[in-house]
């Protein structure tokens, strides 16, 4: 990249063999988006909690994560995670990996 050229955020779809092997391989930034109930009924080991429904909660619980690392983001099913890959993009995240199989399909 040359002087002053931005990078463009970037969202790629994984499978759920490809976030198993990034979990065992790497110390990633997870991020469950669904609803705190949902979360507490199960969720992925090591995922932080930021319901993207509640806009507020939503940029005020990503502070804390970096957003020059790869993010990994999943749902239930796809639709909130590809809802929260747009407003990541628009904080300024680079690297977005989005489980769109979900949790649902975790579980299996």
């Amino acid at each position: 990249m040359g002087c002053g050229e931005k990078k463009t955020p970037e969202v790629t779809i994984v499978t759920k063999t490809e976030l198993k092997a990034a979990l065992e391989d790497e110390d990633i930034q997870l991020l469950d988006v669904r609803r705190p109930e949902e979360y507490d009924q199960g969720h992925i080991d090591g995922a932080v909690n930021v319901n993207v429904l509640d806009t507020i909660s939503f940029r005020k619980g990503l502070t804390s994560f970096d957003r020059q690392k790869p993010i990994y983001i999943y749902c239930q099913a796809g639709k909130r995670s590809k809802k929260a890959s747009e407003k990541l993009k628009e904080m300024g995240f680079l690297t977005i990996y989005d489980y769109s199989d979900g949790y649902g399909s975790w579980e299996n």
